[in-house]
């Protein structure tokens, strides 16, 4: 797989390097929209969108559904994913994590906890913590081993309800302070990224900033990455 960006350059190797080691570059990780109505036309969007530009990675994250949609949904998208390079990370879920063969899960503060969740999808796969705008949760994660932190919600979002409001100001001194990368969410889109950017954000974390564009996902990974290209 291509590495993606992260500051982190003492964290153990993996098979899935790309919320791990590499060059120092902002990278994008996409999540599905809440729910998907027509998973063939999603598919091919998907597609269409990876190939846009640079991405590191892609969360599974459908609310209430069955199980068996969030693996009829998997199965069709992880491939499309891995293909590309692509990490595929279930959202909430390490049990259909490691049975679906997703590269790793992301969990929130209120979830598996890290350690459950680290032996259920294995010591290589990908494990990121939900840290709202806490330094102390992100700290605590990152003690634990997580592969990377995620803080937020920086920006107003309707994609979930978001219980905290982070300033842009927490990237800056966790990037002076820490060495595990971190991942910047909520409401981002390619108007108001930058300052992300600039703060040192190793991951910009995007739903509907993408999947809502008016000139469509594919056009929305390419804004996003020529902002990120300004820093390279």
């Amino acid at each position: 797989m291509a590495k993606p960006k992260s500051r982190n350059n003492k964290k153990k190797k993996s098979a899935h390097d790309n919320v791990q080691d590499g060059p120092a570059q902002c990278r994008l990780y996409l999540i599905t929209p809440p729910s998907i109505a027509d998973l063939d036309d999603f598919a091919r969007t998907l597609a269409e969108t990876l190939e846009a530009g640079d991405v590191a990675a892609l969360q599974i994250r459908l609310k209430d559904v069955e199980d068996d949609v969030i693996r009829a949904v998997t199965t069709r998208l992880l491939p499309i994913a891995q293909d590309r390079g692509v990490a595929v990370l279930m959202n909430d879920r390490p049990d259909l994590a490691q049975e679906l063969g997703c590269d790793g899960v992301h969990v929130g503060q209120e979830d598996t906890p890290y350690d459950e969740a680290r032996a259920l999808v294995g010591p290589d796969a990908i494990v990121g913590i939900t840290c709202h705008d806490s330094r102390h949760l992100g700290m605590v994660a990152a003690e634990q081993g997580a592969d990377y932190v995620a803080f937020g919600a920086f920006f107003p979002t309707t994609t979930k309800e978001a219980p905290t409001q982070a300033d842009v100001e927490l990237l800056t001194w966790w990037q002076e302070m820490m060495t595990t990368p971190c991942v910047a969410i909520g409401g981002i889109t390619p108007d108001n990224a930058e300052p992300l950017i600039a703060a040192g954000a190793d991951f910009l974390a995007v739903s509907s900033g993408v999947w809502a564009h008016p000139q469509g996902p594919a056009e929305a990974v390419r804004q996003f990455s020529a902002l990120i290209d300004k820093y390279l």
